[in-house]
């Protein structure tokens, strides 16, 4: 893995907290089984455009997501 500082003067400590961060997230994401429940966010999931309300007097009370 290769970071590169493209702009600013990052500190060495501010360099390893940024590193830290990045090598936490790749190991969380090596981790997690593909297809594992929770990794895709609700707003995303394609599934819920089936979803959407009807229109009408009290659609707004039907907007909130997740059912």
């Amino acid at each position: 893995m290769m970071i590169k500082v493209v702009r600013g003067n990052p500190t060495p400590e501010e360099l390893a907290a940024a590193l830290a961060v990045v090598q936490a997230r790749a190991a969380a994401v090596a981790t997690t089984p593909p297809g594992a429940a929770g990794t895709r966010d609700a707003w995303a999931d394609p599934s819920r455009i089936n979803s959407l309300p009807q229109h009408g007097p009290a659609a707004w009370a039907r907007t909130y997501w997740p059912r």
